[in-house]
């Protein structure tokens, strides 16, 4: 599954390690400190036009969204949920033998 996280930045959910609300998250020192870090390292990638309003977290890369922690959240239990519905047959005792990943 793939998540859009705004300026035609489309990342894969399994990379993503979490997604966190700026306001909050950066009342922190300790989180203010990781961003500047990263920041200085130059993972940092700023996908918002305007001022972010989350931080999304990957493997690789840390990326600054527009968009709001919530909708992103929303959009992949979306995604989520879909795929859940794709794999999972009506009966749910039995699998068809399709494989899926049960999500927690």
């Amino acid at each position: 599954m793939y998540l859009h996280i705004g300026k035609n930045m489309v990342l894969r959910e399994a990379d993503i390690i979490g997604i966190l609300d700026l306001d909050n998250s950066s009342q922190s020192r300790i989180t203010r400190d990781y961003l500047a870090k990263a920041e200085k390292s130059g993972i940092v990638v700023n996908v918002a036009d305007d001022l972010p309003k989350s931080v999304v977290i990957c493997d690789d890369r840390i990326y600054l969204s527009q968009l709001a922690s919530s909708t992103l959240l929303r959009r992949t239990s979306e995604n989520l949920q879909s795929f859940i519905e794709k794999y999972q047959s009506p009966d749910s005792s039995s699998r068809e033998g399709k494989e899926y990943t049960q999500y927690v």
